[in-house]
């Protein structure tokens, strides 16, 4: 059996004290984080591989999982500057993203021809999302990958998977059996959304969109993200007058190139 489909450890769920259920829920969520310790070398091997290739990364899932690939791929435009770099497919496309459809996880072909839409090159990367490690979609999309020539990666979190045979480089993390049976939203989903951040945050610091520690290449989307970009700008150049960085950092449109463009002037 599985390990995302083993019993639960805990019974009479529904017998529990809020207390209880909130306090159980936490215990297991400790074990998620020294999983994913446990599959940094994976995560390591598959970023390397990715910024050497240096082309698209793909993400793609049903369900849950690829619903967690969607939300990292549409997080990267806004925190980093970047377009059409990460992008994210998910079985059944935007309507499942809301909506459970039934049959399209099982369907191997359509996994396939979902990445094909997107003209994939070898020098594109196709990371698989499936925390059985069985889904038919997310296997016939990879198996396609392979054909053309594309690094591919999995997310999973059962050991010996099909997905993971199939893949370049697996990365595999085994958070064990859910709180409630079978339900890997819960501990697979946070393992796959840590791995995911680490993945895309990994290759964004790489590629450098960060310097220091600020993402120098971030959209001004509101005030919020003003204000903290408009900091950026008067810690990297000296400059003490906020309403004078703010202005040029409108000016150009990003922390980077309002840097950039100031210690050019001077």
């Amino acid at each position: 059996m599985k390990t995302t489909e083993k019993n639960s450890l805990y019974t009479d769920l529904e017998n529990m004290s809020p207390l209880e259920i909130l306090t159980n829920m936490n215990t297991e969520d400790h074990k998620v984080a020294i999983a994913v310790k446990e599959a940094i070398p994976a995560i390591e091997s598959l970023v390397k591989a990715i910024v050497e290739k240096g082309g698209r990364i793909f993400y793609i899932g049903a369900g849950t999982s690829g619903r967690l690939g969607v939300v990292d791929a549409a997080e990267i435009p806004p925190t980093y500057g970047v377009y059409d770099k990460f992008i994210g497919i998910i079985a059944g496309g935007d309507t499942a993203f809301r909506n459970a459809i039934e049959g399209v996880e099982d369907n191997a072909e359509l996994g396939a021809a979902d990445l094909m839409a997107y003209n994939p090159t070898p020098q594109d990367t196709l990371i698989g999302i499936s925390t059985s490690g069985t889904a038919p979609y997310v296997i016939g999309a990879v198996k396609k990958a392979r054909e053309i020539g594309m690094l591919t990666g999995c997310i999973v979190c059962n050991e010996n998977s099909a997905l993971g045979a199939a893949c370049d480089i697996p990365v595999v993390s085994v958070v064990g059996p859910e709180f409630v049976t079978g339900s890997t939203r819960m501990k697979s989903g946070t393992s796959t959304k840590l791995i995911l951040n680490m993945i895309s945050t990994s290759v964004m610091i790489l590629t450098g969109h960060v310097h220091g520690n600020k993402m120098v290449d971030m959209q001004l989307t509101n005030k919020k993200l003003v204000d903290r970009g408009t900091r950026m700008v008067m810690e990297e150049t000296g400059i003490e007058d906020y309403e004078k960085a703010k202005a040029l950092l409108l000016e150009y449109g990003n922390a980077r190139e309002a840097i950039e463009a100031y210690k050019a002037s001077i």
